[in-house]
């Protein structure tokens, strides 16, 4: 009784928030199903590294040193990169780039949809962060967790417990925050253009080379995002090349699942009261929406603009589609088209968009890492 009564006093009331806020994330992960493959063991991870004394952290008790198996975890994989390069593979794996390759118009969207990373930047700057952690808070609107974690862990891994529950939680609210972003510079008029689709097969050739010439361009324009763009179409050219099936499904089901348990236990490491607990991180996750919501105003605004030279009109919401957020936004942007027309079907335009927004938020943080690293 005596021990239990003294590890309870212990607890200061920065760890007791810091519970209640694990406890939250396993709520939305489990309750809501908002990216629970990360949520729920971050979640956890929350409660046990708020423990004083927890031997899940390494401690030092006199002369003698103790790993923490999560800072042996951490040290393995996240300061190495190796959780979110791998957990790149599996995505690659799962993603077909045909929609993107029937219409490779649709690069333009991907492009555009990234202003809101670099818009945060310079808002976060004037607002006194310095530029590398100003950089690591505009990549959360890259939409793309993997990507958030591999920026902040190189420029500011003191904010990557931030970051990475901003980057994942707004990931998980697309389906909330895109609409009334969308709606807030589109009219309904705009919402109801219909885009006539001409299915076009893509060659097999065509599937297998487009990885391989993308590697390449991005090593001519950010070298330093090949790690990123290079593990995510590795993972694509598993699916494609027609010779690795079993490759390909261990990457998307087994790999994914394993390196997803421990990227949300590990992450967990950052979410210690002493580094979670202040101004900054409200400032942080108040940044990563702004950034979110830019980017899917910058790719509708793109639309908008695009619209003026065109005679065959581009519905503006497919633009939004251009973020990281596979496949959910292309999703949202066809129940959005569904609404105002129930026969407007642009799904496969805006499925286009949302490939190459995956591709285009890899090299986003590929050029943030070589202009501040």
């Amino acid at each position: 009784m005596e021990t239990l009564i003294q590890g309870i006093t212990s607890i200061s009331m920065g760890q007791i928030v810091m519970m209640l806020i694990g406890c939250l994330l396993m709520y939305l992960g489990i309750k809501k199903e908002y990216e629970p493959t990360l949520l729920v063991p971050m979640g956890l991870g929350t409660l046990l590294v708020n423990f004083p004394g927890s031997g899940v952290l390494t401690q030092v008790v006199g002369t003698t040193k103790t790993e923490g198996v999560l800072d042996v975890l951490f040290n393995a994989g996240i300061n190495t990169e190796l959780f979110p390069l791998l957990i790149f593979i599996g995505i690659g794996a799962m993603i077909d780039f045909g929609p993107l390759l029937q219409n490779p118009f649709m690069l333009l969207f991907g492009a555009a949809a990234q202003f809101g990373i670099f818009f945060t930047v310079i808002i976060a700057v004037l607002f006194g962060f310095d530029i590398k952690e100003a950089a690591s808070i505009g990549i959360i609107g890259a939409a793309d967790g993997p990507t958030a974690i591999f920026v902040s862990n190189q420029l500011a891994p003191k904010l990557l417990g931030a970051i990475t529950v901003a980057a994942y939680s707004y990931m998980a609210l697309v389906p909330i925050i895109q609409p009334l972003a969308i709606k807030a510079v589109t009219t309904k008029k705009e919402r109801q253009i219909r885009m006539t689709y001409k299915s076009e097969n893509v060659s097999k050739t065509t599937k297998i080379v487009f990885p391989i010439i993308i590697t390449v361009l991005a090593g001519f324009i950010a070298p330093i995002s090949l790690p990123l763009v290079g593990f995510l179409m590795f993972g694509n050219l598993l699916r494609e090349c027609g010779v690795l099936d079993r490759l390909s499904a261990t990457a998307q089901n087994e790999l994914v699942n394993i390196v997803s348990i421990l990227l949300g236990l590990t992450i967990s490491v950052k979410m210690q009261a002493d580094l979670f607990l202040n101004v900054q991180t409200l400032m942080i996750i108040a940044f990563g929406l702004v950034a979110f919501i830019m980017d899917s105003v910058g790719g509708v605004l793109f639309a908008k603009l695009l619209n003026v030279f065109r005679k065959e009109k581009i519905n503006p919401m497919i633009g939004a589609a251009g973020i990281s957020a596979f496949p959910m936004s292309s999703r949202v942007i066809q129940k959005m088209a569904s609404e105002e027309d129930p026969k407007n079907f642009v799904l496969m335009y805006a499925v286009g968009a949302n490939v190459s927004g995956q591709i285009a938020s890899v090299i986003a943080g590929g050029l943030l890492l070589s202009f501040f690293s």
